[in-house]
């Protein structure tokens, strides 16, 4: 489901004296900070704070934020989630953002049945487990292109070619 504003990640611990914070971000690359000059401490962009500065340093962003020019203040960030607004991102055509797949329906591409909805996404190494819960239970399948037939965020919609066994009682 498509969403206005999206968790971007966690301030985890100042960086430094001057106010900087290291900042833990829950994307594909730290690098994907620096594309925004504002961010918000709410999920509705009630409360924004403008981005000084963002610079990849290793596997975290260091954020300066206005008004926090000191570690005293920074220090008050601790813990904090930072959202970002989806329209200051630009994203390739075809591609979503892990957030946007919670709740979405999962249908079976062959027999038009609503499986379930996506309640969690796993990244491993290979692939992604996509988590779906169903009336049974939870029931993971890897997002591969021979399972994910289409995702359709906007419409909250994911039809699958579904391996056998998984949805029914198939040995």
């Amino acid at each position: 489901m498509i969403k206005e504003y999206l968790e971007l990640g966690q301030i985890v611990s100042t960086h430094g004296i001057k106010g900087e914070v290291r900042f833990n971000p829950w994307c594909d690359t730290p690098d994907f900070v620096k594309k925004f000059k504002t961010l918000y401490f709410d999920n509705k962009g009630e409360n924004s704070i403008k981005v000084v500065s963002a610079r990849p340093h290793g596997n975290v962003a260091i954020l300066l934020l206005d008004g926090f020019d000191d570690i005293d203040k920074a220090k008050a960030l601790k813990n904090k989630v930072l959202y970002m607004k989806r329209s200051d991102a630009k994203l390739p055509k075809g591609t979503w953002f892990i957030q946007e797949l919670f709740d979405c329906t999962v249908i079976d591409e062959n027999t038009g049945k609503e499986l379930g909805t996506i309640c969690d996404v796993s990244e491993t190494g290979a692939n992604d487990v996509w988590h779906i819960k169903t009336e049974k239970g939870e029931v993971l399948i890897p997002a591969i292109k021979q399972v994910i037939v289409s995702v359709d965020v906007e419409e909250g919609v994911i039809k699958i070619n579904p391996i056998k066994g998984l949805f029914d009682d198939e040995n």
